[in-house]
């Protein structure tokens, strides 16, 4: 897969996030955040079911389900309390806020993930110029609160 496809599905992937943020926050006003999770989740389940059941497009073995490591699974977990952070912290803070926060909050956590090779993944060595990239980010996160 040519690495612009890549940048591209990783672009979009972003902008499905804010605008599914915005959308959620949204159904959240209306039904409740944790309401809004639970009913976010629902359609995701059953939209992820159509897509690897009736249209068969997944690629894996779901009999290996049971081979993943039991920390694997956390990931179920962790998908709960970012779909409430978000739909909590977007009307609050706005889209464009919230995001920052959590854009920042993700970059931190991944650079500490690669790093360490936490899980089996990969290390990738901490860059000095990451440093660098991280106080531009600061700024512009500061830069973005300002009203």
């Amino acid at each position: 897969m040519g690495s612009i496809l890549i940048y591209l599905i990783a672009a979009i992937s972003g902008a499905a996030m804010a605008l599914q943020g915005a959308l959620n926050s949204v159904l959240g006003k209306v039904v409740g955040e944790l309401e809004s999770t639970f009913i976010v989740h629902i359609i995701a389940t059953l939209v992820v079911a159509l897509v690897l059941f009736i249209f068969n497009l997944g690629k894996g073995d779901l009999g290996e389900a049971l081979s993943a490591p039991w920390y694997s699974y956390l990931g179920g977990i962790l998908n709960v309390l970012i779909l409430y952070g978000v739909i909590f912290s977007m009307p609050r803070l706005g889209v464009a806020n919230a995001t920052t926060i959590i854009i920042t909050a993700q970059i931190l956590t991944a650079i500490t993930i690669d790093h360490l090779g936490v899980w089996g993944l990969e290390k990738v060595g901490f860059q000095w110029v990451q440093l660098v990239g991280l106080i531009f980010l600061s700024i512009g996160v500061k830069l973005l609160f300002l009203r």
